[in-house]
Formats: C-alpha cells, structure tokens, sequence
C-alpha cells in the first residue's frame, strides 16, 4: 500500500539534475546475483516494431520516404543483467535522416555494439515499397507494393553480413489442370476451365554488394513472369489469361526458375526461395524451398 505520506500528483515544473539522475535505482547494470535462471549468453536481445519514417534510394536517384519498422538486438554476455533498451533506439535515431540501404546497416550496428557494449548486434528494416507498374495492354498504370526488408549481422569477429528479404506475388496457373480441361474440351466438348492461384514467393538473398529494391523484384519478373496485376480492363484480363497460359508452372517449377535468375546475379552471394502456390483445386497449400547450396549456408 502506498503511504498517505506521499505525494499523490505529477508535478510538471520538476527539473532533473545531474546529482538527482545520480541516485535513480538501476537494476541492469547491477550485480551478476540478480540474474533470475541460468547464468548464460542471451544471443538476442533487445526491441521490436519501432517506426520511424525512413528514406530509401531508387534507381532513378530519387528518394522515398517510406514508413519502417525496425527490430534491433545485441547480444547479452553471461554475467549481464539487461542492457538499455532505450539506447537502441536512441542510438538508431542519430541515423534517422540517413538514406537506407543494405551497406547502410554495418555502420548501425557498428554503433549499436559500442554503444550497448556488446559483442554482437543485429538490426531489420521492414517497409512496404511501392513500383509504379504498367497495365498489360490498356496503358494504365497503378502502385504495386512490395513487403521487404533489409537484414544486417554483425558477429563477435567483426564480420558483417547483409540481407534482403522479398515477397514477390503472382499467378500459377497449374500444367496438369489445363491438360485436363483441353481434354475435356476436345473428346467431350465439354467447357472446362485449369485452375491458377495467388502464389508467394518469399525470397532471401545474402547480398556481396549493395542491390535496389527495383532490382530484385525485376529479377522475379523475369524469372516467372505472371505477377500479379494493379489496374486491369478487359483487354488486361485476356492478356493475364494468355500469359497464364504461356507460362504455366508447378510449384516446384517456380523455385527452379528463380533459381536460374538469382545464381547468375553478382551481387548475390547465397540465396533461399519458399514459394507458396495458394491452392484454389486443394483446401491446403503446395510450398516448395530451394536455396543456393553454398557449404555452410543459408538452408
């Protein structure tokens, strides 16, 4: 119970001083015999979802400023009660009107360690990106909005690595369907139309050098063609349905096919694929995962 002796108001005029932050109780930094469990190294810790508007390069050399959410973790040595968790966002904050890409994130987390003390830190970038995509055939034009991030690493040796993270939407039109509808149609006469889905590919590429975003959304393009459209008249839906079926794909097809597109890039270093076919013969999905196959690397 609080005792009546105390004061029960908030008193605005009240000034901190030096000497008065001086006393405040501090628990984090205090002695190893508060650690509640066992006395070990926490590989992460630290904040989540914190938003900040953020400005991001596009190949035009144009800048956007796009609302971001951050995740930021270091390290916890064995023997350490906690760490600051404001000073991550603090410290994130003297960035703020930097202009972000992937190289961007060594000198954060560079800063994050000195700051926080630790011996490794980690930070994620999570935006919407949008593109300004043309119609298939009527010449219209409409936003199509891409969920990325920008992933940075950097170990205990000093070592940094840099990600990029995409998910990248479009049509499977399924071969076995349409093989059995045209069958249906040609002994039978009897109308029949292949089933195709929504499907995601969420790809990770482990950068060498730095990449626009414009860049690896271009590669899926080119990879497996049928993305899904923003503005669509009656000439764009027959077009999207002839691309369906000019370029119709299995699961397993499309993680072959954007294999292809992501090995012969030199800026990727190492790469993981899950492609998510949304089934709409099936009431589950049908997934496929491929990855580079570089030793030790991503899985």
């Amino acid at each position: 119970m609080i005792s009546t002796q105390l004061k029960r108001f908030y008193d605005p005029t009240f000034t901190v001083t030096d000497q008065y932050r001086n006393t405040l109780p501090d628990l984090q930094n205090g002695p190893s015999s508060l650690i509640e469990g066992a006395n070990v190294p926490i590989q992460q810790v630290g904040i989540s979802n914190f938003k900040l508007p953020l400005r991001y390069p596009t190949p035009s050399g144009d800048l956007l400023t796009l609302e971001t959410s951050v995740d930021g973790y270091v390290g916890l040595d064995a023997g350490k009660k906690g760490i600051n968790m404001s000073r991550i966002m603090r410290t994130f904050y003297e960035f703020k009107d930097e202009i972000f890409h992937p190289g961007k994130l060594e000198e954060l987390l560079k800063a994050y360690k000195n700051d926080l003390d630790s011996q490794t830190a980690f930070l994620k970038l999570s935006f919407s990106y949008p593109m300004l995509k043309e119609s298939l055939r009527s010449g219209l034009e409409g936003y199509q909005y891409y969920d990325v991030s920008f992933e940075g690493k950097l170990d205990e040796y000093g070592h940094f690595t840099k990600y990029m993270h995409l998910d990248f939407v479009y049509s499977s039109a399924c071969p076995c369907s349409y093989e059995l509808s045209e069958h249906a149609r040609e002994e039978r006469g009897v109308a029949a139309i292949p089933h195709s889905q929504r499907s995601v590919a969420s790809i990770t590429v482990q950068l060498n050098d730095d990449m626009f975003v414009d860049d690896l959304v271009e590669r899926a393009r080119e990879a497996l063609h049928t993305e899904t459209q923003v503005m669509v008249k009656r000439e764009d839906e027959q077009a999207f349905a002839e691309m369906n079926g000019a370029y119709q794909k299995f699961v397993e097809d499309a993680a072959r096919l954007l294999y292809d597109k992501l090995n012969e890039d030199d800026a990727i270093n190492d790469f993981v694929v899950r492609c998510a076919h949304l089934e709409s013969l099936h009431s589950h999905d049908a997934v496929s995962r491929i990855c580079k196959g570089v030793p030790n690397g991503m899985r």
